[in-house]
């Protein structure tokens, strides 16, 4: 039955991704008034995170917020999906990139690094984008998905310019298997983790559990951290910013780099909050006692 389902939406996936960008937002318009105005997508979700977050906003700047952010999210989806045909020169005109020094002082000196990120902007086209730096190799650290079939379609989309993955369970083992390779390996750190085993912060105004494994594996291998933000300038446009986060992880206290990445993220949500993956349940845990 899945892979039914699979090849029935394999013609209308690659219908999509063959559409040209204006039509592709035109269909993201449709899709917003479908999947929020009609079917209300999340949207309590959506409301108490961003009241919780921003408790010194009216209701109307939170409104207008979720407003922009319903178009975002399905610009979001259609802008992933196009990631299947995308070319390298619609990449580069779609998203520019500033800081990429930090990233060649570390490629000539043949020295790899950790990327850390969150879910603001699109994630996928930085990506892609990353492809065409001409620099270190970029590994990304992916959750597998449950359908094998959509699974292979998303690996496609994600490596079809040359980048890697990384299964989440096996990160370690895998950055230890290419340590004699000069690569860049990508941690989106704001996902959810179980909160026994998670550092704890207050990001936006909320006890937050914390992914350790960014900063653990960088203090264990002595990777230089590099912050990298995708802000949207204009809609269909990106841009990618690399900032030095932290140069020798090995001598930072426990908590620190967890600590640093998180406020450099609340730093850039609060700039632009629209274009954060409000629909995600990120306080479903509350904070571990003792």
């Amino acid at each position: 039955m899945g892979a039914l389902l699979y090849y029935l939406s394999l013609p209308f996936i690659y219908g999509i991704a063959l559409l040209p960008f204006p039509l592709l937002y035109v269909l993201s318009d449709a899709m917003q008034l479908l999947l929020f105005g009609v079917f209300g997508y999340r949207l309590k979700v959506v409301r108490a995170n961003l009241r919780n977050s921003f408790p010194e906003k009216s209701e109307a700047e939170l409104k207008a917020i979720e407003l922009e952010f319903r178009r975002w999210f399905c610009d979001l989806m259609v802008e992933t999906i196009k990631t299947l045909t995308i070319t390298p020169t619609q990449v580069n005109r779609r998203i520019s990139a500033e800081g990429t020094e930090v990233l060649r002082t570390y490629y000539e000196a043949r020295q790899s690094v950790i990327i850390v990120m969150g879910h603001w902007g699109n994630w996928e086209l930085g990506g892609a984008r990353f492809s065409q730096l001409g620099l270190h190799h970029l590994n990304v650290i992916y959750h597998p998905l449950e359908h094998p079939y959509f699974d292979r379609l998303f690996i496609r989309m994600r490596t079809r310019l040359g980048n890697g993955l990384y299964p989440m369970n096996d990160t370690l083992r895998c950055m230890l298997r290419d340590r004699r390779n000069l690569t860049a390996t990508a941690f989106i750190a704001d996902q959810t983790p179980p909160p026994e085993h998670a550092y704890w912060t207050t990001f936006l105004h909320q006890d937050t559990p914390v992914f350790r494994g960014t900063e653990a594996i960088a203090r264990k291998l002595g990777y230089p951290v590099v912050y990298l933000g995708m802000d949207q300038p204009r809609r269909g446009h990106y841009t990618m910013r690399f900032e030095l986060l932290e140069a020798d992880p090995a001598r930072t206290a426990e908590g620190e780099i967890s600590e640093r990445h998180t406020r450099r993220l609340e730093e850039d949500i609060r700039r632009h909050p629209a274009i954060w993956l409000w629909t995600h349940k990120r306080w479903k845990h509350g904070r571990m006692k003792g």
